[in-house]
């Protein structure tokens, strides 16, 4: 049994949730310019409530995309898990109609032209490892959760 079988297993018994429910898979949240747990501690106190991600990588790998009451361990950089969320909503977005009430809610920019600026160069290195080129209309999963477990 693996920590994240572990930690599931206790986040089922600590809440009492079904044994039936299931874990759809497991995060970490790195990012370029972050070190450390930096935005696993933006998750555990809540000021990181979304995330963005390209949804040319669900169609690449064949994915299917998140749907809200998915369950997701959460681990930090050296693979512990660090809590549980819970998606509460998918919405397929293209970049440039991203607003600031949305890119905000990651957590980790002051204003909209600065989460556009990190965005755009994430998605343009993502796009030339998976074969993909960044456009403004660059369709984009959006994805909000909530904390439901940490232990």
């Amino acid at each position: 049994m693996t920590n994240i079988d572990e930690y599931w297993n206790k986040f089922i018994k600590d809440t009492g949730r079904s044994e039936e429910d299931r874990c759809a898979g497991d995060l970490n949240f790195e990012a370029k310019g972050f070190v450390g747990d930096e935005l696993i501690t933006l998750v555990l106190t809540d000021r990181k409530t979304a995330f963005f991600t390209s949804w040319a990588t669900y169609a690449i790998d064949q994915e299917p995309l998140p749907v809200s009451g998915e369950l997701y361990v959460v681990l930090d950089r050296a693979d512990n898990p660090r809590c549980v969320i819970e998606t509460q909503s998918v919405e397929i977005v293209p970049f440039n109609e991203v607003t600031w009430e949305m890119a905000r809610l990651e957590g980790e920019d002051e204003d909209l032209g600065q989460w556009k600026e990190r965005k755009q160069e994430y998605l343009e290195d993502e796009g030339a490892v998976l074969g993909f080129e960044f456009t403004p209309d660059i369709k984009l999963v959006f994805q909000t959760f909530k904390v439901v477990y940490k232990a």
